[in-house]
């Protein structure tokens, strides 16, 4: 798997202190940065174009319900990190968001619990660990997966191998065309987002880096971070 080469890769690098300058939380930037390049290139000449063919063939009821799957599927990953968090209230919500939408929502293709007033939240085992004292450590880029950090990239592959319903599926004709919509379905939600960016940022890696950094902390705490970080 491409990210857990990167994740040994850059761990490795950033123990033995490699090129520390700049943002003390990317002291490995020289390599991020081609990393970050990779992806750029792969996303213009691949998956953008792949992505805007799915918005221009999808109907967009389909793609609202192609959205509502994934996000139904996702849940159970919301859910089983809401029991680690021991975030009692929450977890009995989202189980209720869960079950609803999987049985009254037809799989998760119609958000039904949304409109009885249970909203989605986001939580994943880079935010446990987080929750409970693990600092970020160092800032990383994963080839094909983008901005990281060391404790969310272990998250994602504890994640990716526990509690990922679509990567964990046995017959694999089936899992890989499924995990290849959810890439380009999510991508193409993100299209408007990323020429906004590409207009805007003058500098694209710092922008996307600073951003992400910002958001899990935010994530983390709950949309209440301290006034220092670690």
């Amino acid at each position: 798997m491409p990210a857990k080469s990167a994740l040994l890769l850059t761990t490795c690098l950033a123990l033995t202190g490699c090129a520390v300058n700049g943002d003390p939380r990317d002291p490995i930037e020289p390599v991020n940065r081609a990393i970050h390049s990779f992806n750029d290139g792969f996303d213009r000449t691949i998956l953008t174009p792949v992505a805007k063919g799915y918005k221009k063939v999808t109907p967009s009821f389909a793609q609202t319900g192609v959205r509502n799957f994934f996000s139904n599927l996702d849940d159970v990953t919301v859910v089983a990190n809401d029991i680690l968090q021991l975030k009692v209230e929450q977890t009995t919500r989202d189980f209720m968001r869960l079950a609803i939408n999987s049985t009254f929502g037809f799989l998760g293709v119609f958000d039904v619990a949304r409109e009885m007033g249970l909203q989605k939240h986001n939580e994943d085992f880079g935010q446990t660990m987080g929750r409970w004292g693990a600092g970020s450590g160092p800032y990383l880029v994963l080839p094909f997966v983008g901005p990281s950090n060391l404790r969310d990239a272990a998250g994602f592959m504890f994640d990716s191998r526990h509690v990922d319903l679509v990567r964990n599926y046995d017959d694999v004709a089936t899992r890989n065309p499924v995990l290849a919509l959810r890439l380009v379905a999510r991508r193409a939600d993100l299209l408007e987002a990323k020429r906004a960016v590409d207009a805007a940022a003058l500098d694209n890696y710092e922008f996307t880096r600073d951003f992400y950094l910002e958001r899990r902390k935010g994530l983390v705490y709950d949309g209440n971070p301290p006034l220092e970080d670690e």
